[in-house]
């Protein structure tokens, strides 16, 4: 970005996109923080926005285009179809709004690369979700991490077991698609491959199986990846939508010289184990970390709407921004890659895919 946006005085005006089965947590949370207030909603479905906005008290409109127009707003959150991403994040950016979209930000490198120019060009933040970076006790493990509590990391390991049945993939046309969702890999596994790299470093390298084995949908419903991390660890990525008869876990585990720790619960939210060969004052923060979510949501998009509030105020840089969101995604397409190929393949990919 060339300049610094201007810093926004006053409560932040929000912009919602898209009014399907995401909407609800980042409307639940934007009501929950004084300082954001929601002005309008649009969908492609007219009514559904008109409904949505009348539970809220806005307006509803049947396009991004005429809200654009209509109502004044300083963000847009995005939260449409993942193959939709791109084309509303840059038509929000190109209206001088700040842009705020769900993951993944895109489902090629392409798009992603177009969204993130299009906002440098126009001045304006681009912030992508990755909620489970604050799950409280992700935040305990980055900080092990960041403090070289492991000593050299030997193993990382992140298991999404969640079941979608067809019905899910059934109640809209977009889902388990190539062109707008992909599968369990870049829709439900998206948060935890941002982990692994996030948390363990960059990759080297992977190699993935994926395969549809009970839904009737084009991508994957089940996928597995072995990576290589530039420092030398392995990792093993394991996604399933298939797990009888509901979600059984969503963790990461990490093995090290010096200490081990497991983070599960059905998304990332219990410690399982922790393990040191030395003490820390955050060992006894262990317990009070652990949440219970009541979705593989968890509570994150309150905590990350709370922490655009000083980056759109000029008072801080944004953590997860379109750069960030970006690396999570390389990996993903360096996963499909490799289950299309047959191959192992390298990090940074060689293509643009």
């Amino acid at each position: 970005m060339s300049a610094s946006p201007a810093p926004i005085v006053g409560r932040i005006r929000i912009a919602l996109v898209g009014c399907g089965r995401i909407s609800k947590n980042h409307l639940e949370a934007i009501a929950k923080v004084p300082e954001l207030v929601l002005v309008s909603v649009a969908d492609t479905s007219l009514a559904r926005a008109e409904e949505v906005g009348a539970a809220h008290g806005v307006p509803g409109f049947g396009s991004l285009e005429a809200m654009l127009a209509q109502v004044p707003s300083d963000l847009v959150a995005v939260c449409t179809p993942s193959g939709l991403h791109p084309q509303h994040g840059i038509e929000a950016a190109r209206a001088g709004r700040h842009v705020l979209v769900e993951k993944p930000m895109a489902i090629s490198l392409a798009g992603a690369d177009e969204l993130v120019q299009a906002c440098d060009a126009a001045g304006v933040h681009l912030f992508v979700v990755k909620q489970n970076r604050l799950n409280p006790p992700i935040q305990l493990l980055k900080r092990a991490v960041d403090k070289g509590r492991f000593g050299r990391i030997y193993m990382a390991n992140t298991t999404v077991r969640w079941t979608r049945p067809q019905e899910y993939y059934d109640q809209e046309s977009w889902r388990g698609t190539w062109e707008f969702d992909g599968g369990a890999m870049m829709n439900q596994a998206s948060h935890y491959v941002d982990l692994m790299q996030w948390l363990v470093g960059p990759v080297e390298s992977v190699m993935a199986k994926t395969a549809t084995q009970a839904r009737r949908i084009e991508a994957e419903d089940s996928g597995v990846a072995v990576l290589k991390f530039r420092s030398g660890a392995l990792g093993v990525i394991e996604v399933s939508v298939l797990t009888y008869p509901r979600n059984i876990e969503g963790s990461i585990t990490i093995l090290g010289e010096k200490g081990s720790v497991k983070i599960g619960g059905t998304a990332v939210n219990r410690v399982e184990h922790w393990q040191f060969e030395s003490y820390d004052d955050d060992d006894k923060l262990i317990d009070a970390a652990n949440t219970s979510p009541p979705s593989v949501y968890g509570f994150g998009h309150e905590g990350y709407y709370r922490n655009l509030l000083p980056v759109l105020r000029g008072e801080a840089r944004p953590d997860t921004d379109g750069r960030a969101g970006r690396k999570s995604l390389e990996l993903i397409l360096g996963i499909y890659e490799s289950a299309k190929t047959g191959r192992e393949v390298p990090i940074p990919l060689r293509t643009r895919l």
